[in-house]
């Protein structure tokens, strides 16, 4: 009868000793993910470039995930978080505060697009302490004295300043004659205009060049003749034109085609190079058309570039896709730093980042200043070339030569 109450002592033992032995390695608890923003139009008239810059953060994050995760973190996985920044700048700002609220665990996030976006959605993410990354060029975004935003492109006047000189030296090796009269068609939106204004403000006198003609729309137009009739009476040696709207890009192309009108394009931004503007253009007359951007698909970059092709069936990989790719491996570089996932030690980490040349940014380093600007940031000369926008510039990153058009 004594032996029963030895027995159920000894099993009791037994589960207790059991239970204070280390779990396998399969019942081990999983490090916690660590949520990511990303803050960008889904909808509405720019979702292309939103849904392409989306495109870009999940191969990242998939990436990321794929080789360990966040080590610092015990190999902890990212988790996109994607938020519709919608179509103008009141519903960008209403989606930054529904962001914020709805998502306390983020700890970075990128956006959001177009410059005008930016600026609003960051109102809010400043108060929210929340580190953000953006490709957005307009110099007013970090000349606020924010602290936790950070500007991975070249600013729009700085832009501008990298790529006239290199145009100019192209269309004089190429034609024997240096370009002297300019045109500009812009549209009125923040990196637009900020591009337009460093021009107007020094650097085309600085560079030897007569403005000859100089008009503003509003996007989208419904009619592109009154601006393009302008160009054809003033013939200049080149037209810098800045639309940041697919369907603008093509009826100004469409109309300077109509009234024929053969003159040298220039762009700065994307709009002009979407794989959506050859549902209505043809390569031909795009054939030559070049734009400054702050990054695009280029040499070092042809495995992402193939990615892109089949697994999302782009075409090429604009500057949404490199860029935001780019960020998510800042964000954890910056993880990987602080230690912890928290955003204040993020943004931390962000502003003491000091990681060397970036393979995902053109020129300069993976270093911040204190304006939150990107050391050293140039940018890539894209151009229409056989129905498909390359990187002609800079050589390092050069995917094709340049050719000047009409020769």
């Amino acid at each position: 009868m004594k032996a029963r109450p030895i027995r159920a002592a000894l099993s009791a033992a037994m589960l207790i000793s059991a239970s204070l032995l280390p779990l396998p390695a399969a019942q081990a608890a999983e490090p916690a993910e660590v949520q990511v923003g990303l803050l960008a139009p889904m909808s509405g008239l720019y979702a292309r470039p939103g849904q392409v810059m989306r495109m870009g953060a999940e191969m990242a994050v998939a990436d990321i995930n794929k080789a360990g995760g966040i080590q610092a973190l015990g190999g902890a996985k990212l988790k996109l978080v994607v938020i519709d920044s919608g179509d103008s700048t009141e519903k960008a700002k209403s989606a930054a505060q529904r962001m914020v609220a709805d998502f306390p665990g983020l700890v970075a996030g990128t956006g959001a697009y177009l410059s005008s976006f930016t600026l609003a959605v960051t109102e809010v993410t400043e108060r929210a302490r929340l580190p953000m990354l953006t490709l957005s060029y307009s110099d007013q975004i970090t000349n606020r004295g924010f602290k936790y935003i950070f500007q991975t492109s070249a600013t729009a006047g700085k832009q501008a300043d990298i790529a006239l000189p290199t145009i100019l030296d192209l269309a004089e090796q190429a034609s024997g004659k240096r370009p002297v009269t300019v045109a500009i068609v812009t549209d009125n939106t923040a990196a637009s205009l900020s591009s337009v204004k460093a021009m107007k403000d020094g650097l085309l006198d600085k560079y030897g060049l007569k403005l000859v003609v100089d008009e503003t729309f509003t996007p989208p137009l419904s009619d592109a003749s009154s601006l393009i009739q302008q160009v054809r009476s003033r013939r200049p040696d080149l037209v810098f034109f800045l639309p940041t709207v697919i369907s603008d890009a093509k009826l100004i192309l469409e109309k300077m085609n109509e009234m024929n009108v053969r003159i040298p394009l220039i762009s700065f931004g994307i709009a002009i190079a979407e794989p959506d503007v050859l549902n209505t253009v043809s390569p031909q007359l795009l054939n030559g058309v070049m734009s400054a951007v702050a990054n695009w698909g280029a040499k070092g970059q042809e495995g992402l570039i193939e990615r892109m092709r089949v697994e999302y069936k782009e075409p090429w990989m604009t500057q949404n896709a490199i860029s935001t790719y780019g960020d998510m491996w800042i964000i954890k570089a910056a993880l990987e730093k602080a230690g912890k996932a928290d955003r204040e030690a993020v943004a931390q980490a962000m502003r003491a980042l000091d990681e060397g040349k970036s393979p995902y940014f053109p020129g300069g380093e993976l270093k911040f200043d204190e304006a939150g600007h990107r050391v050293g940031a140039g940018l890539t000369v894209i151009q229409w070339q056989d129905g498909v926008p390359v990187t002609v510039f800079p050589q390092d990153l050069a995917l094709a030569k340049p050719i000047w058009p009409g020769k």
